[in-house]
């Protein structure tokens, strides 16, 4: 039965792929803390690889978890203007 891959296992499938940099909501916790903590601080990355059980970024720390996040730019209509 096709179970939909989401979170931490998505990163992995997606470098596995061959995806290069993916952005993510980065945690040491699990994938939902890593994903509340977009609230009050700024734990994005660009994830480059899975390690010995770690996502690693591209500033070179390690990350337990990392959750794929969408990036993208704001328009004038988005914002109103």
């Amino acid at each position: 039965m096709y179970q939909e891959l989401t979170g931490s296992e998505l990163t992995r499938a997606m470098l596995n792929r061959g995806d290069k940099q993916i952005w993510c909501a980065v945690g040491d916790d699990s994938d939902e803390e890593a994903m509340s903590d977009q609230m009050n601080n700024d734990f994005t990355a660009r994830i480059v690889s899975f390690d010995n059980g770690n996502f690693l970024c591209t500033a070179g720390m390690a990350w337990s978890f990392a959750v794929p996040i969408k990036i993208v730019p704001l328009t004038r209509d988005e914002v109103g203007l």
